[in-house]
């Protein structure tokens, strides 16, 4: 009979032993033992060398497999992997290969290789699947900000401000503010739009400074950026994925770089936020501009901010009115309510086709329409 596996070592050992007697038939004894002849001389030959551990099974896998990743391209993807502990494999073949590392295993591999060495477990591999999302056609055409959730600091509590290129993902911003007001965040911008350009447009949620708990639309915040010429968008309410590319941004700074700003400083986090900024934006690729690193595909925008914002001009069968208290305006002896954050602004009442139909603008946004047949 063949062997069987539970009392492989046992039968091997007795064939050796047997076959090295004086005078053995080996191939009498193979057909006995249910084996072949080159099996046969194969665990003798084996026995003779080495001993009982020469009849132990070798392994299955080659000695030298030209397949098989180095050792020492293994240990630079697990130092790379230590140093950024969120990128999965394409971000880190990425990274090598720009660094100037070749002949590197699939991305694949590279996950076999960190999921092998207790780098990544599935039920965490599940949750960064991602999502196709509409982006803007071009660098500064839309930009994306909120506040990251605030933690504590030595302080109290750090709000993080971050703003971010639809296009590109290049993090225009990362800002460690103590509250969440309007001159804060106004301050901020300035200072971005200054290094940065103007964007065609820049979308927000529904919550402050950018707007009074969805009751107005506007906030003097919002009238100086429409001021300025940017276009303001809303997220839709209780809808937070329209954001989903600063969402997702957000989620990042959670895993690379908010752990170490607990307990710290604003300075101190402010200057681990510009660090981290660094990567992510230099040498971090990202999986949405088929692996390149966002400083790559931003360009700054040719819209220079102006330190001094000129007067509105309308046209000359515009209504000009200045907003009074209250956000109210007079037109054809009637009193009109537009709103509050327009207060000493000028704005143009525009007549349409239709008699008694009028457009109310601010610079070359629609803000209101009146209706004097009502």
């Amino acid at each position: 009979m063949s062997w069987r596996k539970v009392t492989i070592m046992s039968q091997r050992i007795e064939f050796v032993k047997m076959a090295l007697q004086e005078g053995t038939n080996i191939s009498e004894l193979c057909r006995r033992f249910g084996i072949s002849r080159k099996t046969g001389y194969k665990f003798l030959n084996r026995y003779k060398m080495f001993g009982v551990e020469g009849l132990f099974d070798l392994p299955k896998c080659p000695v030298h497999s030209p397949n098989q990743t180095s050792q020492e391209v293994e240990q630079l993807i697990l130092d790379l992997r230590d140093k950024h502990s969120a990128w999965g494999g394409r971000k880190l073949k990425r990274r090598l290969e720009d660094m100037g590392y070749s002949q590197l295993p699939s991305p694949s591999t590279i996950t076999a290789i960190l999921k092998r060495n207790g780098r990544i477990c599935e039920e965490e591999s599940v949750k960064h699947k991602s999502w196709e999302r509409f982006e803007a056609p071009s660098p500064n055409d839309l930009w994306q900000m909120d506040f990251k959730g605030h933690f504590q600091v030595r302080e109290g509590r750090c709000h993080p401000l971050t703003v971010l290129d639809d296009h590109s993902r290049f993090s225009i911003c990362i800002n460690a503010c103590e509250n969440e007001k309007k001159q804060t965040v106004q301050d901020a911008l300035t200072g971005v739009f200054r290094k940065y350009g103007l964007p065609y447009a820049m979308l927000i949620d529904n919550g402050p400074p950018w707007q009074r708990h969805g009751e107005i639309e506007y906030t003097s915040f919002t009238v100086w950026l429409m001021r300025l010429g940017i276009s303001v968008i809303h997220s839709r309410p209780l809808h937070p994925q329209t954001l989903g590319k600063d969402e997702r941004f957000h989620r990042t700074m959670k895993a690379e770089v908010i752990p170490k700003c607990i307990d710290k400083s604003i300075i101190q986090c402010q200057q681990f936020f510009e660090d981290w900024r660094i990567v992510y934006n230099t040498e971090r690729p990202h999986e949405a501009i088929d692996m390149e690193v966002p400083s790559k595909v931003y360009n700054v925008s040719n819209r220079i901010f102006p330190e001094k914002i000129e007067e509105i001009e309308y046209g000359p069968d515009d209504y000009v009115r200045k907003v009074q208290d209250g956000g109210r305006i007079c037109f054809k002896n009637k009193e009109y309510k537009v709103s509050k954050a327009f207060k000493g602004q000028r704005i143009a009442i525009r007549p349409q086709n239709v008699d008694g139909m009028f457009d109310v603008y601010f610079c070359c946004y629609k803000i209101a329409h009146i209706d004097l047949n009502e």
